[in-house]
């Protein structure tokens, strides 16, 4: 056998348990989701406290962008599996006939999932959900960054799965490395470009097929017909989410120069709606999650435009306050990056084609918002990329279980969540079954009706 065609370590005691087929069995996994929604339940307040201690993230966020989402998507799959899993019987052309034709959904067999630190929970969660949902076995690989949501993962998956079904480690980048040495049957990843090909690389070494679930500057664009209120509370609500450490984030918004400040005024109220006159007090806001991180940011916030909003800063506590920027020129440091932090820049354009084209300049995005009538927003929907959108807010396209979830271009490839999710993880296996009492003579040489075959085929 070549190396590519062996399995060694990690990937081969999963692969002693796939191979016995248990995970085959639809009730078996359904009864496998419905344990995984039992022992979560059981430690909300664990995970609470967990994720506190990482990213200080508040009981009510914690629940609406990591418990809420994955018990959610496990109601969601419960439901709906056993339709999923039928599969769906096509037509078969007519020179083919009486033969039948469907498509199958089987596991791939052992997958890795390489999860993030900014939503330590949700995001190693969700794609488990639909590896477990379309029958695979998963390694599971956190962030180092999150330790105390790593701690409450470690139990979670101790108390519902045997080791040879899904298994985790910990570790830093070495052990990323280490497991993609070895050959897996689908790789899901998610985290920055720049890892993202790295894992691409690695995988290509022995053709597994990848998702890639990577980030980018997701803009806004803010017309002149906007409400600029109500745009101010959902750009704000989704920029300062997280302390802005959200892949979907807006990461910069677009808007008539004449509408500035009417805005800029606007995000501040909404600022102080949500986390009150000195945010650093606020229980509801989050905290960088390293101070090298909050180091990045505020390099960035100082070498490009003007802080009119926020710029506060506290390296030992992790904190940025949530920051607004004008002035901004296009090619300025905080426009050459995904900013992944509470700092949103503004820069100004005359007409909306104007917008369209700054967008386009750039990588695709694995989100896009516009504010405005509905008129505009087909056409900004029509003549942009991005990997999903919203018009008229930010952020919410991700939490919807029947859209699928993903980028496109440099900010991904793939897509998740609800149906998408069990689908990623299966293969659709193409079945012809053809029956023995006729055989059809069409197909065979010397081909005497071909003027027939040519009208039906």
């Amino acid at each position: 056998m070549t190396e590519s065609n062996t399995r060694h370590g990690y990937a081969e005691s999963l692969q002693v348990f796939y191979r016995q087929g248990i995970t085959r069995d639809i009730s078996w996994r359904l009864a496998k989701l419905r344990e995984l929604k039992k022992a979560i339940l059981s430690r909300v307040e664990s995970i609470n406290k967990a994720l506190w201690e990482d990213l200080r993230k508040s009981e009510g966020e914690a629940y609406l962008t990591e418990i809420g989402v994955v018990i959610g998507e496990i109601d969601y799959h419960v439901k709906h599996l056993r339709r999923w899993a039928k599969g769906k019987r096509v037509p078969t052309p007519l020179p083919f006939l009486p033969s039948r034709s469907r498509i199958m959904y089987e596991p791939y067999g052992v997958v890795l999932i390489i999860a993030p630190w900014n939503y330590p929970f949700q995001l190693i969660m969700a794609p488990l959900i639909g590896a477990i949902s379309a029958g695979n076995c998963a390694v599971l690989k956190p962030s180092p960054f999150a330790p105390a949501t790593t701690k409450v993962l470690g139990e979670i998956v101790a108390a519902v799965f045997d080791p040879g079904h899904v298994a985790m480690f910990e570790g830093d980048g070495e052990m990323v490395n280490r497991l993609l040495e070895e050959r897996f049957d689908y790789i899901f990843f998610t985290g920055g470009p720049r890892f993202g090909r790295q894992v691409m690389e690695a995988a290509s070494r022995h053709l597994t097929p990848v998702t890639l679930e990577l980030g980018g500057k997701s803009p806004c664009i803010m017309d002149r017909d906007a409400n600029l209120e109500i745009a101010a509370r959902r750009v704000a609500w989704g920029k300062f989410l997280n302390a802005g450490q959200t892949c979907v984030a807006p990461d910069y918004v677009l808007i008539p120069a004449e509408r500035e400040a009417a805005f800029v005024a606007a995000v501040k109220r909404a600022i102080q709606l949500f986390y009150g006159e000195n945010p650093v007090e606020s229980p509801n806001y989050t905290r960088i999650i390293h101070q090298e991180g909050t180091k990045r940011l505020m390099k960035l916030m100082h070498s490009s435009g003007q802080v009119v909003v926020g710029g506060e800063v506290d390296v030992e506590d992790k904190y940025i306050a949530p920051t607004v920027l004008t002035g901004v020129e296009p090619d300025s440091p905080i426009m050459r990056e995904e900013i992944f932090g509470p700092v949103l820049p503004i820069l100004n354009y005359k007409e909306l084609d104007e917008a369209i084209d700054f967008v386009n300049k750039r990588e695709k995005p694995l989100a896009l918002y516009y504010f405005g009538p509905s008129a505009s927003a087909e056409k900004v929907l029509k003549h942009t990329t991005s990997g999903g959108a919203c018009i008229n807010d930010t952020i919410i396209h991700v939490g919807n279980f029947h859209l699928p979830f993903g980028g496109v271009g440099t900010s991904g490839m793939g897509k998740y969540h609800g149906k998408a999710s069990f689908e990623l993880f299966s293969n659709l296996k193409s079945v012809v079954i053809s029956p023995t009492f006729i055989d059809n003579h069409f197909r065979y040489a010397p081909y005497k009706h071909l003027k027939l075959i040519k009208k039906f085929m």
